[in-house]
């Protein structure tokens, strides 16, 4: 575990140190629970009570706060971060070991780099590309004609088919599925003709996608995530979507087939995105909301109702069925009211 100076992890964050330059620190920890050897970080205004009384050796915080620590500081404009820059070089873990797992089964024609490493009872297909510095762990399934770009990383069992393509440095975590085919059926009479599926899944550089989840390989074109895209646990990307770059969702979200998501938006947990719409740069949706238009204009969209008592939505979800009938109520009294008046022309 890396031990590291306050004056190194300032440079390294950007953050202006305040106290003992050569204080070291080996671990992260909340702000409440830190021991002497550890880094805290304070985002929340809530939470500055823990900082009179915290024991950690540092705190990384804000201007605003600077002057309430009672330790050593690394002060920054951006405390969030300077935390995860902190706690990625406190985290480092070493690089897997190069070279092929005995247990690996690897085809003759695919190309690995001397410094890819391929973990245990993995599988390589025919004509995959493995690029330098690559992780390919324990029980990873990587199909015919894939490419891996230098310095990706699949943590476990994940698994690439046929023709996906990772840029650098991508993280696929354990159980996602990258190419698999995209939900395209005919129907002849009743019954359902498959689609054959023959576009592919394409990454850009810098792309996390999180556990078990997956994308679909296109249906002519490609489905195409950006540089930048970020993914949590649980998602479902249908085919042909395109991902613009720098966005990211949080899991149980459900993109359906041929939408277009603009660069730089956020999606909420369990969000639902309809199919062949289009979102703005700059879009950005609330948790459990349906997305059912496209939304060519950035900002924040919400569409949920809050939870409430049993008894209180089954009385406001039977108004809800009167409100058309109600709607036209309202409207014959307006027109009552004009006829009334002598305004029987006035625009409905």
């Amino acid at each position: 575990m890396p031990d590291l100076s306050l004056e190194t992890l300032a440079e390294l964050t950007g953050a202006e140190l305040q106290g003992d330059s050569a204080c070291r620190v080996s671990q992260v920890a909340s702000l409440d629970e830190a021991q002497p050897g550890q880094l805290a970080f304070l985002v929340s205004k809530r939470f500055v009570p823990y900082l009179e009384t915290t024991r950690a050796s540092a705190v990384i915080l804000s201007p605003e706060h600077a002057a309430l620590c009672p330790t050593n500081a690394l002060v920054s404009d951006n405390p969030q971060l300077a935390y995860a820059l902190a706690a990625a070089a406190l985290s480092a873990r070493a690089p897997a070991p190069p070279g092929v797992h005995e247990t690996a089964v690897v085809d003759a024609t695919a190309e690995i780099a001397p410094s890819a490493s391929i973990g245990a009872h993995c599988v390589i297909g025919a004509h995959c590309v493995i690029a330098d510095d690559v992780e390919i762990g324990p029980n990873c399934v990587v199909g015919e004609g894939c490419v891996i770009g230098a310095g990706s990383r699949l943590v476990a069992s994940a698994t690439l088919c046929a023709g996906t393509r990772l840029g650098r440095r991508c993280l696929i975590h354990p159980g996602a599925v990258l190419g698999a085919d995209g939900f395209g059926l005919a129907n002849d009479k009743g019954r359902w003709v498959k689609i054959p599926q023959l576009g592919r899944v394409v990454l850009g550089n810098d792309v996390e996608v999180g556990a078990c989840t997956t994308i679909d390989r296109g249906a002519l074109k490609d489905t195409v995530l950006h540089d930048g895209v970020k993914l949590d646990n649980q998602i479902q990307v249908a085919h042909n979507v395109e991902i613009g770059e720098n966005t990211a969702m949080a899991a149980h979200v459900g993109i359906a087939g041929s939408t277009r998501i603009g660069s730089g938006c956020t999606v909420a947990g369990a969000a639902g995105i309809a199919g062949h719409l289009e979102l703005a740069d700059g879009v950005h949706v609330s948790g459990l909301t349906a997305v059912s238009r496209s939304l060519r204009k950035p900002g924040l969209y919400t569409s949920t109702v809050p939870a409430m008592p049993h008894d209180q939505w089954g009385r406001n979800f039977a108004r809800l069925r009167q409100l058309d009938d109600l709607y036209r109520r309202v409207r014959a009294l307006e027109k009552a009211l004009q006829e009334k008046n002598g305004d029987v022309d006035s625009p409905q």
